[in-house]
């Protein structure tokens, strides 16, 4: 769906996104990550036919977003960090205005609207004044009017800056909604634990290229993201707990490093989990809880940029 070829963008002498290579597949909620200065919203920009990119390419659906932007971007729906609602209208005719702009026709209207109005969670809402309406509420409305003309693909920067818990909660439940449609969706935020849950795949910019681009899963993977937890049910007699710690060396190739003295955890594969557990259990050591503990995507993120800066998206 998303298909970029060393695009690049200077403004002046600072190059914004530098030789981007990058490939999203139809279906995917991709997450867009990177600290202030990556380039997301450029890359965002330029996929939107928002603006033209210095050198490179980019396609949506394999069209050229530069050679064919009327093509383009009637495929795209575009909802920026920054957007404009007009006060003075409700609801319903705020989205019927775009719904004009994008060429409906006046009997077609009102049952998109309505669709629009349900799936964002406003129809209680058609007829209150946007001004009226809460900064969740507005921007669940941009959301609709981002979808009127029905798009394949829908890119969102920072679509849930603002929001408060529960309506970031509910933004998150629509975009899976959306998600479930077959559209893709393209979505950067700061608020990493909510991407990790949301995404299916993930890129990290840093200074204008990229630094990662796959699943969730492959990112903590690579960083050795996971690692096995074990619990003991009371203190275990040192002899025994020697024996269990050999027993684990030999297995998973790594010893446990003990936090406390019912506490250890071992850097380990996961296919070795199955026979780790069996070994204490043959040893009798008092197992009481094992898992996998998975690494944070702000921790993951800060391995792979390698930067001091908080991330930013």
């Amino acid at each position: 769906m998303i298909r970029c070829e060393k695009l690049s963008k200077r403004y002046g002498k600072t190059l914004a996104l530098d030789a981007l290579d990058l490939a999203v597949a139809a279906g995917e909620l991709h997450g867009f990550v990177g600290p202030n200065g990556a380039g997301k919203t450029t890359a965002m920009r330029i996929l939107a036919t928002l603006m033209r990119p210095t050198s490179g390419e980019a396609f949506v659906d394999e069209i050229s977003v530069t050679r064919e932007p009327q093509r383009a971007r009637a495929l795209v729906g575009y909802m920026p960090d920054f957007f404009g609602v007009y006060d003075d209208l409700k609801a319903w005719e705020y989205l019927d205005f775009y719904a004009g702009c994008v060429g409906m026709s006046a009997k077609a209207r009102r049952h998109r609207i309505d669709e629009l109005l349900a799936l964002t969670a406003l129809t209680s809402k058609r007829e209150a004044y946007v001004d009226d309406l809460s900064r969740g509420m507005k921007q669940r409305l941009c959301l609709a009017r981002a979808l009127m003309h029905d798009p394949k693909l829908l890119i969102l920067d920072e679509p849930a800056s603002g929001m408060d818990p529960r309506s970031r909660a509910e933004m998150r439940d629509i975009l899976r909604e959306i998600g479930r449609m077959g559209k893709t969706v393209l979505i950067s935020s700061h608020i990493l634990p909510e991407l990790s849950e949301l995404c299916t795949s993930l890129s990290i910019l840093e200074k204008g290229r990229l630094v990662f681009s796959g699943p969730v899963e492959e990112l903590e993977r690579r960083m050795n993201g996971s690692s096995l937890v074990i619990r003991f049910d009371g203190v275990m007699e040192e002899a025994l707990a020697a024996r269990a710690e050999e027993r684990l060396l030999a297995l998973c190739g790594a010893a446990p490093s003990r936090d406390g003295e019912t506490l250890w955890r071992i850097a380990s594969q996961e296919d070795q989990d199955a026979a780790a557990l069996r070994a204490l259990v043959e040893l009798g050591a008092p197992v009481c809880d094992f898992h996998r503990e998975r690494a944070s995507l702000e921790k993951v993120f800060m391995e792979v940029t390698n930067d001091d800066a908080q991330p930013d998206f």
